[in-house]
């Protein structure tokens, strides 16, 4: 597993789906994972300090955590299987940790909120992941060769090549 960190959240061009990217943390490669609307806003909203008059349901899960006194350890994204991600949620409560499965987008969402660190295993980084050649230093940068991929890319092209 390597340490991830969220890069942003961007659209891609063709089907105007939310794509979270993940940066690793240690090195130049980019996760995109393509994420649902409602996903990306509970996402967006608290990377971006926006408060809402109510708690919204990745704050509720946050808060339930907090009141049963058991704390979100970490998020995986574990694999890609079917051009489906799929990722766990580590809580530990009473001294033990308890694996839970997850979307990632869900599990991002609760990760920001509880301030977890997100994790992806080695082979998704491998089958999935895009590297840049020289460190990337300016986000403009990347954004704009994410988005010049974004163009040619679909979902369908991160399938495993060995059915």
């Amino acid at each position: 597993m390597q340490q991830m960190q969220i890069y942003g959240v961007s659209f891609d061009m063709v089907g105007k789906q939310p794509i979270v990217l993940l940066k690793t943390v240690d090195g130049n490669r980019f996760l995109p994972i393509w994420i649902g609307h409602p996903e990306a806003a509970a996402i967006l909203m608290k990377l971006q300090g926006a408060q809402t008059p109510r708690p919204m349901t990745h704050d509720l899960l946050n808060d339930l955590l907090e009141q049963l006194e058991a704390k979100c350890e970490r998020v995986s994204v574990t694999e890609l299987r079917d051009n489906t991600f799929y990722a766990s949620i580590t809580i530990s409560v009473n001294g033990s940790e308890i694996e839970i499965d997850s979307r990632p987008s869900d599990a991002i969402a609760l990760a920001v909120r509880c301030s977890a660190p997100i994790f992806a295993a080695e082979e998704v980084i491998e089958e999935s992941s895009i590297e840049f050649e020289h460190e990337v230093e300016d986000q403009e940068e990347v954004v704009e060769k994410f988005k010049d991929f974004l163009d040619e890319v679909s979902p369908e092209d991160f399938a495993s090549g060995s059915d």
